[in-house]
Formats: structure tokens, C-alpha cells, sequence
């Protein structure tokens, strides 16, 4: 078995009295596709938010590569290496598909503002490098015939391609995917699917994703987690969670 690349130990989230978060705790593999799956407002979204400081949990801990957290801001968890799509694209509609991927580099840059300016030989060689990149993730998710296309004339499928390629970029050792399916049709889906495949096994990225597609799910993951009122009631293999009676009834509404 590989090592733990993340630990949720004991998180939990309210908001105004309402838990939505209530003491979950499992462990992602190094290397492993791990989905999350439950009803609405079963509080994925949320752990997703926590995890890349957009939220900032109430108690509990997170452990992300040997480094212990309970709070963290979104540009210290950009760049431990945790990057991040969004249920509604988050896109620049009037820039093109290589300006915004390149936009996930933002965080990333070290030459300043004057370096820039002045076109200084370590602010080259950081553009030049940001250049290939661009062109190296344009390349992997077939975006190259688009390259200069603005991103609100693209269909709905390209566009959520290009919000990974801009999660992408930046090198990250965890992928966090907030419903990278929704909204598509069963073409899109296949071709989402193969690309998060591709990206865990031949970029060696650790993939945690939300997705309500269960078909997807058990054909995809390695690893899943049920959430239901912001609790767990199930964590393991495909079959695993498919044979659960708790995960059955949570999707079924029968009674706990």
C-alpha cells in the first residue's frame, strides 16, 4: 500500500448552528483516484472548501503530505501543492484558453511587478518557463486547436477542460474536482473520465473528486467516501461501498 498523502482527522463545520460537518475522518492514498459521493447537502463541497482554505474548519485537523494544518488560506494550500476546480466555472470568458491557463501560475510567480517590467533575465526566464508549461498542458488535454479561441465561445465540455488545465499548471501533488462532470452530456463525461485518468497515472497526481454519476464513480475511483448530513457511512473500495446497507439507504431514503 502507498503512503497517506492526506488525513481528515475528526473536521467538523457549522454554519449558524447547523452542522454540516460533523467529525470526519478518513485517508487518501498516495497516487489513488478517491471519490466523494452523497446526497445534496451532504457537506462535500464544503470538506473540498476546508481542504483549500476557502473554509476554515470549526475543530479537527488536516494532514497533507507529513504537515499538520487546521487553518490554511487558499494561496499557502495552492502552493503546498493542492490544486482546485469549482462546481461553476470560475473562467475568464473574454481571455483565451492559453491566458487562462496560464492565470494558474498567478500564485505561483516570483518576479515582481518592476523585474516584469523591465523584462530582467529572471523574469524572462520565469515567463519562458510559464510558457512551456501552457503549451505542455495544452497539448496533454487537446486544447491546442483552441489555444487562441476565447473561452466564452467555447462549449460547455472545452470549458471545464480548460478550468482543469488551469488546476494543472501548477503542478499539484493533490487535485481537489468539484463535480468535473455536471452539466455534460454522456461524450463529455467519457472524455473528463479519460483525461482524470490520465492525469493520475501519468502525471502522478492524487485525485480527490466529488461526482454524482455513479457509474462513474465505481468505474473511475479506487477509493470512495460516503457523506450523508455532513457524516460518513462509508469508506472503501467500489464494491465495497456498493454492498454497504448504510450507503444503500442514504441514497435510497430509507430509514437509518
Amino acid at each position: 500500500m502507498s503512503e497517506s498523502i492526506l488525513q481528515v482527522k475528526d473536521i467538523s463545520l457549522s454554519f449558524k448552528g447547523v452542522k454540516a460537518i460533523s467529525a470526519l475522518s478518513f485517508e487518501v492514498r498516495r497516487g489513488e483516484i478517491c471519490a466523494l459521493i452523497g446526497p445534496n447537502g451532504a457537506g462535500k463541497s464544503s470538506l473540498l472548501n476546508i481542504l483549500n482554505g476557502v473554509y476554515r474548519a470549526d475543530g479537527g485537523e488536516v494532514i497533507f503530505e507529513h504537515q499538520h494544518y487546521r487553518r490554511i488560506d487558499p494561496l499557502s494550500a495552492a502552493r503546498r501543492g493542492i490544486g482546485r476546480t469549482f462546481q461553476n466555472n470560475a473562467l475568464f470568458r473574454k481571455m483565451s484558453v492559453l491566458d487562462n491557463i496560464l492565470t494558474g501560475l498567478s500564485r505561483h510567480g516570483r518576479a515582481g511587478f518592476l523585474a516584469q517590467a523591465l523584462s530582467l533575465p529572471g523574469a524572462r526566464r520565469e515567463a519562458d518557463e510559464f510558457a512551456r508549461r501552457a503549451e505542455g498542458i495544452l497539448q496533454f488535454l487537446e486544447l491546442q486547436p483552441y489555444r487562441e479561441t476565447l473561452v466564452g465561445s467555447l462549449a460547455y465540455g472545452l470549458q471545464k477542460r480548460v478550468e482543469l488545465g488551469r488546476a494543472l499548471i501548477a503542478a499539484p501533488a493533490l487535485l481537489l474536482l468539484d463535480e468535473p462532470m455536471a452539466g455534460m452530456n454522456a461524450e463529455e463525461k467519457q472524455d473528463m473520465a479519460r483525461f482524470i485518468r490520465d492525469i493520475n497515472r501519468e502525471l502522478k497526481i492524487t485525485v480527490v473528486l466529488i461526482e454524482h454519476d455513479i457509474g462513474v464513480v465505481m468505474g473511475l475511483s479506487d477509493h470512495v467516501v460516503v457523506l450523508d448530513y455532513g457524516r460518513k457511512v462509508g469508506d472503501g473500495t467500489p464494491a465495497e461501498v456498493q454492498a454497504n446497507p448504510e450507503v444503500i439507504a442514504a441514497y435510497l431514503g430509507t430509514v437509518h
